[in-house]
This record gives structure tokens, C-alpha cells and sequence, in this order.
């Protein structure tokens, strides 16, 4: 039987080449050799202050991007279609330690961004929403979950929770996910390759996979070279990250061929802008054209997903029925 493999996204807008080639591209190939679970995860998405008018779209908004790009329908869930999510999450704060939630970097991180705003609010779901996380993944028995390295300490806590769960269980119930750790490259900024490419540092900073050839070439002309702090013979940031997309964006025969001018001195900026924008859009045309397709049948692509989440919704019931019965929540009598 194939492996299971869990994989969420927050619904926050467009989706940039630094957000495909880092999880994206990854999740179409895995789709050849496991059973796959994609969710669009609305409810992590209310942590922060939001919109809920734009919160709505953007949910949508990501799921074309995502078929448009090749994830296939059929894997694909909206997390608040799937309320079990949210009934397992309740089980599991009564199973996760306080001292590692308080622990979890992107809450220290986030939280203090928000401390820096007028009001300070910081929400209790910004604080529990690890464990929310850790029923993402344990409510499909989920094999396999593909993150990146700074992702491991949330996946180690909802190790932590199903270990104690099973303990108090007395049988293995949960399997103990893995990290699927994959060649990812790390994509930076084209205005500041000294940061990741990014949504939240503006248009600049990032560029979207569905933008118009003539703006994604403008982009990657204008893209940062040398700052003037890189030694003689050295590679630039900037340089390094053009690189970077060339070799993510498949352009192989090219890197070559522009690496050797590199180490021989002789490498021409131009030349490697021109590859580098030629090989975007090279990806991006074909994945353009599904998009318009994808929005021409509205209707009928929102009715597949929702019948999706359905669907996927029957394996989450499963694991709340037996997760309660095993709980002692399962047969209560009055």
C-alpha cells in the first residue's frame, strides 16, 4: 500500500515562484508514489487579523492557483469543510505540553510583530494553532509530511502528542509522522536576495508564478547583482539566487553553460537575467493558460472540491469516531 503524505498551505494570496519551488512543486510530484492530502488551511489563517470578506478569496484564489500548477483535485480539502479538524484539535490540547507550545518559534515570532501594532493583540489561536497543526496531520494517520528543516519542531510536537495519546491508550494507535525532506531550493528576494522571497515585504519582493511574461521579465531584469561587499571571485548573493532560479526553473543546460562563464570570468549579467526570465516564463505559460481555463468553469471546479473535502472529510470522521471510543468520549450515557 502507498505511504501517506499530509502537506497544508495558509490561503494568503498570490502564489510566488519562492512558495512553488520550496513546497508546491514538490506536492505535484509526490503525487505519483503516495496518497496525497492537501489542505487549504482557512482556520490557521484567522491566528493573525484578517479580512474575512478576503479570507474567503484567497481560499479560492489558492485553490485554482494549485490545479492550475498540477495538484490534483481529488487531493485537495478546505480545512473548515472538514470540521473534525477543529473537534481533534480540542483532544489534543488535553494531550500536549504547555512548556513546548510556549516554545514554538513562529509564535514568538509572530506575537511580537503584533505586540509592535497599536492594540498589541495577540490571539489564543496564534498560541494553540501547533496544535491544530498536529491534527492536520495525526487526523489522517498521515505517513509522511514534507517540510522544510524550520518546520521540524512543529512536527516533533505532534510526534510528542500521538506518543502520549498512544501511551494513555495502551496500543499504537497513531503512527509517529516523518519529515519527507526534499531538495528544495531556498528562494530569495530579486530586490533583496539578502531575505526570502516573500508577499510580506511588497510587490518587489516576490514574483508571482500567474504574472503577465512582460512583468515577470522586468522583474528579473531589474533583479539585484552585486552590492559591492562580495570579494574578488566570489559569488554575490544576488548572483547566487539568479542562479538558483535558473537551476529551480529547469533551465540545466543553461546553468552549465553560464557557471563555466562564472568561474571563468567572463560571465555576462545580462545573459543570465535573459536565461533566468526565459526559463520562468517557460513554466508560468502553461500554467497561465490552465488558470484561465480552471476560472472559465467556476462553478463546476468549486463543486469538485467541495465534493473533495467530502470525500476526504469520511477518513477524518474515522479517525474522530475511534480517537473518541478510545478516549472515553465515544459511548457517553446520561
Amino acid at each position: 500500500m502507498k505511504k501517506t503524505v499530509l502537506s497544508c498551505i495558509q490561503p494568503t494570496g498570490d502564489m510566488h515562484f519562492g512558495n512553488y519551488f520550496g513546497a508546491v512543486k514538490n506536492w505535484v510530484d509526490l503525487q505519483a508514489n503516495y496518497d496525497c492530502y492537501y489542505g487549504v488551511v482557512d482556520y490557521h489563517a484567522m491566528t493573525m487579523p484578517y479580512n474575512p470578506k478576503k479570507l474567503k478569496e484567497s481560499t479560492w484564489a489558492l485553490i485554482f492557483n494549485l490545479m492550475a500548477v498540477g495538484v490534483k483535485p481529488e487531493n485537495l480539502f478546505i480545512q473548515s469543510l472538514v470540521p473534525e479538524h477543529t473537534e481533534l484539535s480540542w483532544i489534543f490540547n488535553c494531550f500536549a505540553s504547555y512548556g513546548q507550545v510556549s516554545r514554538m518559534t513562529q509564535f514568538k515570532d509572530k506575537s511580537s510583530q503584533s505586540e509592535e501594532k497599536a492594540d498589541g493583540y495577540i490571539s489564543t489561536g496564534l498560541f494553540t494553532y501547533p496544535v491544530l497543526q498536529a491534527a492536520d496531520i495525526l487526523i489522517y494517520r498521515a505517513d509522511y509530511v514534507p517540510v522544510g528543516k524550520d518546520q521540524d519542531q512543529h512536527l516533533e510536537l505532534s510526534r510528542n502528542i500521538a506518543q502520549r495519546f498512544n501511551n494513555m491508550v495502551g496500543k499504537d494507535y497513531f503512527v509517529l509522522p516523518e519529515t519527507l525532506h526534499t531538495e528544495t531550493p531556498s528562494i530569495r528576494s530579486t530586490a533583496d536576495p539578502t531575505r526570502k522571497m516573500s508577499k510580506s515585504a511588497g510587490e518587489k519582493h516576490y514574483i508571482n508564478v500567474f504574472a503577465e511574461e512582460a512583468r515577470m521579465r522586468k522583474q528579473i531584469k531589474s533583479a539585484v547583482t552585486d552590492t559591492g561587499d562580495t570579494a574578488q571571485g566570489e559569488m554575490s548573493a544576488g548572483i547566487e539566487n539568479l542562479f538558483s532560479l535558473l537551476k529551480a526553473a529547469g533551465g540545466n543546460e543553461a546553468h552549465v553553460s553560464l557557471m563555466d562563464d562564472f568561474n571563468k570570468g567572463t560571465l555576462r549579467y545580462v545573459d543570465l537575467k535573459e536565461a533566468v526570465a526565459d526559463a520562468l516564463v517557460n513554466i508560468s505559460t502553461p500554467f497561465r493558460e490552465k488558470k484561465a481555463e480552471l476560472i472559465s468553469n467556476k462553478k463546476e471546479v468549486k463543486n469538485k472540491i467541495k465534493a473533495s473535502s467530502a470525500e476526504i472529510r469520511k477518513r477524518a470522521q474515522e479517525t474522530i469516531r475511534e480517537v473518541k471510543e478510545l478516549s472515553g468520549l465515544g459511548n457517553v450515557r446520561f
